[in-house]
């Protein structure tokens, strides 16, 4: 089976591998079909741990690469690096704000829920093109870009996308859907993440010279979600320090793939 699917093309790679990501935020969603409280405890670890592995993706999967690659193409590789890790993060800031102005109106209870939704969709879109970006960049042979370490990445965000289904689906319940209308808006949420997957290695592989800036603005992308919702949402947990060390757990098994068999 792994070696089937290393033999596959980059694109049907990113392709199966978002699918993954897509289909842990189904199953998210499905938590409320069986229960009315998810355990925090739980819920915060899997984020701990997610954010661990995206920071270390962030740099040895994403933003190394970025600036290796644009040395070899001749280009100035602070500049590319810069410029496509703030332009990632400062996406998502103005899409928050962005939001925020539109429904200054909307009903408490309301806005919550569509600001949860429209968040979390709006996150998962750098989030597939991070995964379809690493799995395009394997075609190049760049240094700590390896399959195992894709296929870990692809793991770190399926991982924050199953508390992100629940985060939509639960407080959907809560204010009066159907349990079957919660579970496929919430798992929606995550229909994006195929879509900028394929995007994301299609652009990489027609368009070479794309790719130092993508694998830096999916960089950016990621560390400004797991600045903004990953971290500060599991140290709502009274255990912070046991979600700390779950979030070092993440980063180092990242770290450990990404360098000792890069």
């Amino acid at each position: 089976m792994i070696s089937y699917f290393s033999n596959l093309d980059h694109t049907i790679q990113a392709l199966i591998a978002t699918i993954f990501t897509f289909s842990v935020t189904a199953v998210g969603s499905s938590i409320v079909f069986f229960f009315k409280h998810v355990n925090k405890n739980i819920m915060d670890a899997m984020l701990g741990f997610a954010a661990g592995v995206m920071i270390a993706a962030s740099f040895w999967s994403l933003l190394e690469p970025s600036i290796t690659m644009a040395e070899s193409l001749k280009m100035i590789p602070w500049i590319i690096a810069f410029i496509g890790f703030f332009t990632g993060g400062l996406l998502l800031f103005i899409g928050d704000k962005v939001y925020v102005h539109f429904n200054k109106h909307t009903n408490d209870k309301k806005k919550r829920c569509l600001m949860l939704i429209f968040s979390i969709t709006l996150h998962n879109i750098p989030e597939g093109l991070a995964v379809g970006v690493a799995f395009g960049s394997l075609k190049y042979g760049l240094d700590g870009v390896t399959l195992g370490a894709t296929c870990l990445l692809a793991l770190g965000i399926g991982l924050q996308n199953f508390p992100e289904g629940t985060a939509v689906s639960v407080p959907l319940r809560r204010e009066g859907l159907s349990r079957t209308k919660s579970f496929i808006i919430g798992s929606l949420s995550g229909i994006v993440e195929p879509i900028a997957g394929v995007l994301g290695a299609i652009l990489v592989l027609k368009i070479r010279y794309l790719l130092p800036f993508l694998l830096a603005f999916a960089a950016g992308a990621m560390i400004y979600v797991v600045v903004q919702e990953l971290i500060p949402e599991s140290q709502t947990n009274k255990r912070k320090d046991l979600m700390a060390l779950f979030t070092l757990i993440g980063f180092s098994i990242m770290m450990i793939l990404d360098v000792a068999l890069g």
